[in-house]
């Protein structure tokens, strides 16, 4: 689409905007502060980079815990003077452990050593001197201290859990509010004159931050002395200090991990300091340990600093391990600070075999690489393979019951076939075939540009000149004869085909928050999913997985969190989400049929526990990598792209997602989207962003009306004459509108709260006084009832209706309180998809064979199944199917994307943004344009349909003509998009005049708009409106001829 490569990174802002401070959000961070070196000095001087402040009570101290070792009796009276001295003066604890602690907790500490060293004697091995000393307070913080090998992390002994203990305790829970830092370092000393062994001390201490708030310097950088613990101010020296502060700045101007390594003059030793936001990651301080120790490096020193304006930042003293064969440590330190930002997006990886060195088991990009294959073949190996499709081949899907079979076993095969542990064990059981994977990976995807290799090859580089690169097919050939059987094979084969279809990815970029790949969808089976998509997106992250899935180059649809209540949801919805995704994006672009965007959807699969807002930003960042070429060395890199062409996807709010619109727009513009950021996402908040919502105009609502009102029309009904049950009560867009909009005698309406009825209809003074206060049916007045009238809400159980009937439990009738009314007309504007299937839709007949109700409109998405509506079709319900008759809500999207591939920034924040809590004329006149064309497309749609109807003297269910009529229309569109008509000037300029709002045109000017919407949109605009306004005219049988007289129509 449109060139992302034209977007130039946020630079200086009109005047207009600068100087409006409510626009203040509209700025990207980091654009009014570009003066100062931004370039943080590399190298720095050997001098500590903390001090320990002296503890000047230390002898008196130590007399005293002399004394209490000495009372307590368990160390002999001649050796506690020793013992002592040795713990004070030899083993080379700091004072700030001394400082904190009370006497009796160090003369614990003496004990538990001498007794460790008693209990290695009676082993006669002094390498079985372990000592574990801990005092932990999770309100306060923790000190341990345990023996420890430099460069190795510990699998047995206190060692193996200290440091993932400390990031669940303190680390991973801190916020600016309740915060923790940490200091740790090796002893110098040894244990004994006997033992060699070294102590790594550990000190958590909450963090204790001045309550003013923080200072601003430079404009809008926050001053780190405002910010900090005094603990840290007192201990950190200047340079310090500054390399922080620095680092800081950066962090509050990215969004992801923000990575420096410092050299330290005269020595080898490197120090690593990683920034970013805080709660960004978890489990990433101890899986940093695991990553040098890869590379055989040791820390002398670590810290972790917190800071209130909710920033961490980790820095790590790192030496390469004496006597070790690993790459020396001026080129390791260099693999260290590229995998961080691996390990920040996936620091939980069961693949990274930590300790086996650079000679053996995973690297981090080798297991990073194995994850996102396990999670590849979570979803693509569980195919259904032949004997689904023989047996689909045998059984009717129209027919209910064997489509209920079919997907009973469909279910089944999926569940059953592969699972995440056994797809585990065999990654772990061939660790040399996925490092032969990874390498045939890397060959395409490792950038040829990357900077440090221009200096020197990178570890990665020559790890993969190590591995003798195979083809395809030699390395498919090695497989199948080195596994044993065909689930290895299938396992194995599914990494193969994730390397073929991988045409960018953000896997090699210096900084990201998850890992993104945009996939060829060539790869699905057409049996399971006989419409192929256009592209395939798939983001994983340390707490979720993702996918996006857009069925045309210009698509839109909602982005959708799938949250899961318990661990068995959690493993259903891992199993279903690309069927549910690709499920949603193909129903989107049925309802798409005539606007310029075809289907797409988004779906986000948090982990338990884990922050749905978190994933989701960094699901849009991960995929904004891939949309925006990287410019900055070290940071945003060009990656390689075998796609070849721009990309621009369009964002909608959907499940759990409709209060992030703002965040995902301002976040592309940060990013450097300056040409489409106000289209990246819609249903953005009308004041600030310029969004236009569905429900304040009531957009969907308008397209359900016309249905209704033309079921009205063609049967010579009066409204008023009408009974009528709806769910989605007053609180809902939908209902809401509904009720705001509609005369009609309404006997029942359900919604989350409960369950509205009255025989004699509900009081409609009483409910237009809801539905104006938004709130649900639960908040009805009683007294407005009829005797036979009645309000049951959920929380309620044994309840006595007028009739005499009991209810037990409120919830129960309520979740079946749809299939118990009778009616004229049935307008569901709410409720869980599938409400209605073929399971219950035999509930809506009466045992005569007489339907509860007369006129379906589907208001609500997926409300009824398709085999419930056809079900019902059959028995003469007039029924309009949900992509047809709520589609005034894509509609109003698709022209809020418009008005934001028009507009320049500058008429984008005069136009569409209030002032003073106001719109402008101009976005006034522009909503109800969209009101007038979402009532002309419904309407046009709804003659069609009931014309085709008409013809078909009523032997084709209107649900099939709404289908036929939504393909037959993406069909045309495809076409009219790839063929030469829209390169006549004079039909174009024809079409678009007429297709573009004429406030648009009026402000902008159509030659203007013709040069700022990039081609591709015109070309769907175009297309969309030619194929829609034929059809809709024509019908779906249309001839070539009718065809000819349309488009001749339009060149005049």
């Amino acid at each position: 689409m449109s060139s992302p490569a034209n977007s130039t990174p946020s630079g200086s802002l009109t005047p207009s905007l600068l100087a409006d401070p409510s626009k203040a959000h509209l700025l990207a961070p980091g654009q009014l502060h570009h003066s100062g070196s931004e370039q943080s000095l590399h190298r720095i001087k050997n001098v500590p980079g903390y001090t320990t402040p002296v503890f000047k009570g230390k002898e008196e101290q130590r007399a005293k815990v002399q004394a209490n070792v000495t009372a307590k009796g368990f160390i002999p009276r001649e050796l506690v003077a020793n013992e002592v001295n040795w713990f004070y003066a030899h083993l080379g604890i700091d004072d700030t452990y001394f400082q904190a602690e009370s006497v009796d907790m160090i003369s614990d500490h003496i004990i538990a050593l001498f007794g460790a060293k008693v209990l290695a004697y009676t082993k006669h091995d002094p390498s079985k001197l372990v000592i574990d000393l801990e005092k932990l307070d999770e309100n306060t913080g923790a000190t341990f201290i345990h023996t420890s090998s430099p460069g190795r992390t510990a699998v047995e002994g206190p060692g193996a859990t200290c440091e993932s203990r400390i990031d669940e305790l303190f680390l991973d829970k801190s916020t600016p509010q309740n915060a923790f830092r940490l200091e740790t370092y090796r002893s110098q000393g040894s244990i004994s004159s006997t033992a060699s062994q070294q102590l790594r001390c550990y000190f958590v201490t909450k963090c204790n931050f001045p309550e003013k708030l923080p200072a601003e310097t430079h404009a809008d950088r926050t001053d780190i002395r405002a910010v900090s613990d005094p603990v840290f101010l007192e201990k950190a020296s200047e340079n310090t200090l500054e390399i922080y502060q620095r680092v800081m700045w950066n962090v509050e101007t990215r969004y992801g991990p923000v990575i420096e390594v410092f050299e330290v003059e005269g020595s080898r030793e490197r120090r690593l300091v990683i920034g970013y936001k805080m709660g960004g990651t978890k489990k990433f301080f101890s899986a940093l340990s695991n990553l040098y120790h890869f590379y055989s490096l040791y820390s002398a020193r670590k810290y972790v600093e917190q800071f209130s304006n909710g920033i961490t930042i980790i820095s790590l003293y790192l030496n390469p391990l004496p006597n070790s064969n690993a790459p020396p440590i001026e080129h390791s330190i260099f693999q260290v600070m590229k995998e961080a930002s691996l390990l920040y997006c996936l620091p939980d990886n069961p693949f990274f075999y930590a300790g086996d060195g650079p000679n053996g088991g995973h690297a981090v990009q080798e297991a990073t690489y194995a994850y996102c294959g396990w999670i590849f073949a979570q979803h693509f190996c569980n195919r259904l393979g032949p004997a689904y499709l023989a047996l689909k081949n045998i059984l009717d899907e129209s027919n209910p019951s064997h489509a209920e079979v079919l997907n009973d076993i469909k279910r089944r095969f999926r569940e059953e076939t592969f699972t995440r542990e056994s797809i585990a064990q065999v990654i772990h059981a061939h660790a040399d075939l996925i490092n032969l994977l990874y390498v045939n990976f890397a060959m395409v995807h490792y950038p040829s540009s990357d900077q440090a290799s221009q200096l020197m090859p990178t570890l990665s580089y020559q790890r993969l000149q190590t591995q003798l690169p195979l083809s395809d097919q030699d390395l498919h050939d090695k497989i199948r004869k080195t596994v044993p059987n065909k689930h290895e094979l299938q396992v194995l084969e599914s990494f193969l085909i994730f390397n073929k279809h991988v045409l960018r990815t953000n896997f090699y970029q210096p900084t990201k928050v998850a890992l993104s790949f945009r996939l060829a969808p060539e790869f699905l089976p057409e049996v399971e999913y006989p419409k192929k998509p256009f592209g395939m997106f798939f983001v994983i992250g340390g707490e979720f997985r993702g996918f996006h899935i857009r069925f045309r180059d210009v698509a839109r649809g909602g982005i959708r969190i799938v949250m899961s209540r318990n661990r068995e949801t959690y493993s259903i919805n891992q199993r279903m989400l690309f069927d549910e995704n690709y499920g949603l994006a193909s129903t989107q672009s049925l309802k798409n049929k005539d606007i310029p965007e075809g289907g797409a959807k988004g779906t986000i699969l948090p982990s338990l526990g884990a922050s749905p807002r978190l994933c989701f930003e960094k699901y849009v960042d991960a995929v904004v990598d891939l949309l925006i070429p990287g410019r900055s060395p070290g940071i945003k890199e060009q990656i390689v792209d075998l796609y070849g062409k721009p990309e621009m996807l369009f964002f909608g709010p959907d499940e759990g997602t409709a209060d992030m619109m703002d965040w995902a727009a301002l976040h592309a513009r940060e990013r450097g989207a300056e040409t489409w950021w106000k289209s990246f996402t819609t249903g953005k908040s009308a004041e600030t962003l310029g969004g236009i919502p569905h429900d304040a105009f009531g957009m969907t609502s308008l397209s359900i009306r016309q249905y209704v009102l033309g079921i009205y029309k063609q049967l010579g009904l009066r409204e008023k004459d009408i009974t009528k049950v709806q769910t989605g009560g007053p609180d809902g867009d939908l209902g809401s509108n509904e009720i705001l909009l509609s005369s009609d005698k309404t006997i029942a309406i359900i919604d989350g709260s409960g369950v509205l009825a009255d025989p004699a209809g509900i009081n409609r003074e009483e409910l237009v006084r809801l539905a104006k206060l938004r709130v649900p049916v639960a908040h009805f007045d009683r007294s407005k009832l009829s005797k036979d009238g009645y309000l049951v809400v959920v929380e309620e159980q044994d309840i006595k209706l007028p009739s005499g009937e009991i209810v037990l439990d409120g919830t129960d009738f309520r979740n079946t309180a749809h299939l118990r009314f009778k009616a004229d007309l049935f307008v569901p504007c709410g409720g869980r998809p599938e409400a209605v299937n073929i399971s219950n839709v035999a509930a809506l007949v009466d045992s005569e064979g007489k339907p509860n109700f007369k006129y379906v409109v589907e208001g609500a998405n997926l409300f009824l199944t398709q085999q419930a509506r056809i079900y019902l079709e059959k028995r003469k319900v007039v029924l309009f199917k949900d992509s047809s008759t709520n589609k005034g809500g894509v509609t109003s999207s698709s022209l809020e994307v418009l008005a934001g591939l028009a507009l320049s920034t500058q008429e984008y924040v005069d136009l569409m943004i209030f002032k003073d809590g106001k719109p402008s004329q101009f976005y006034e006149n522009y909503v109800k344009d969209i009101q007038q064309k979402i009532t002309e497309n419904a309407a046009a749609e709804f003659q069609c349909i009931w014309r085709e109807h008409a013809h078909a003297q009523g032997t084709k269910a209107r649900t099939i003509i709404s289908d036929e009529l939504s393909s037959t229309l993406n069909s045309l569109q495809a076409e009219l998009e790839s063929s030469d008509l829209y390169d006549d000037a004079t039909t174009r300029k024809n079409v678009m005049s007429r297709a573009i709002p004429k406030t648009l045109i009026g402000q902008v000017g159509l030659d203007t708009l013709l040069q700022r919407l990039p081609e591709p949109y015109q070309r769907a605009l175009f297309s969309s409106w030619v194929a829609s306004h034929f059809i809709y005219k024509y019908g779906v049988n249309g001839t070539a001829v009718d065809f000819f007289h349309f488009v001749r129509d339009l060149a005049l």
